[in-house]
């Protein structure tokens, strides 16, 4: 299981909010891709990154500074999401390096888009469900809708779909531990590998999803992203990835 640090974008500057408030942010540096570089030194072997202006403008707003990241540290593979709505966007990225580009709002507005993303490129494209109570939101989380997150997840079975990235937006930046019960239902409905975000605070969340990992119904798990935890020191990143590596050996 790999174990992702986060760097959301805010305004060029690496932050994180609470339950996706852009009024709730914490800045804990001015230099993304110096914070890049530290994760990669911490052992990281990929970074999720998420343009937080660009999820609510609908259009990417920090590309070019995904673009800096990704010439500076090619080894790194990186996964990015926030305002990706067409395939001239997701084109872009990939061409200044991204290796995965994540659609979240346009998977639940039209649902259509993935399989035609994943047709145009394959091998590419994950998927962001980010759930309130079960029901998927969009629009940066300013929006919830009515769609239930495990029927809209097995509606891109057959896509071509590299990975849904669940998270639990009740949990996100709160420090207060992973929905490991809701990511294994998610992992157990889809045949998509799925990675766990929102609330992974601890080497503990890291130990129960790996548990969960290992189990028949929570085969699906292949992740976690975390972000305040890791800033703050509350999960040490080096650790809890040698901890997931040393699980698969045994």
């Amino acid at each position: 299981m790999l174990v992702i640090p986060a760097i959301d974008l805010k305004d060029g500057q690496c932050v994180r909010l609470k339950q996706g408030r852009m009024e709730d942010s914490t800045v804990f540096s001015d230099d993304p891709v110096k914070t890049a570089g530290h994760w990669l030194a911490q052992g990281a072997r990929r970074l999720h990154l998420v343009d937080l202006n660009g999820a609510f403008a609908g259009v990417p707003v920090n590309g070019d500074v995904v673009a800096v990241i990704a010439k500076a540290y090619p080894q790194l593979p990186l996964q990015i999401g926030g305002g990706i709505r067409d395939l001239a966007t997701i084109e872009r990225y990939l061409a200044a390096g991204v290796t995965y580009v994540i659609i979240g709002t346009q998977a639940v507005r039209n649902p259509a888009f993935v399989a035609e993303a994943c047709k145009a490129f394959p091998g590419h494209i994950m998927v962001g469900l980010d759930a309130m109570n079960g029901m998927v939101a969009t629009d940066g989380w300013a929006n919830v809708s009515t769609v239930n997150v495990i029927d809209l997840a097995r509606q891109f079975a057959n896509d071509g779909v590299e990975a849904i990235i669940y998270t639990d937006i009740a949990r996100d930046g709160m420090m207060q531990g992973v929905n490991v019960a809701a990511t294994v239902a998610l992992a157990e409905a889809s045949s998509i590998p799925i990675i766990a975000s929102g609330g992974v605070s601890r080497i503990e969340d890291i130990h129960a999803l790996q548990a969960a990992a290992r189990t028949r119904t929570g085969a699906g798990i292949m992740g976690a992203i975390t972000g305040r935890a890791i800033y703050e020191g509350a999960l040490d990143l080096a650790e809890a990835q040698q901890f997931c590596d040393a699980a698969l050996r045994a």
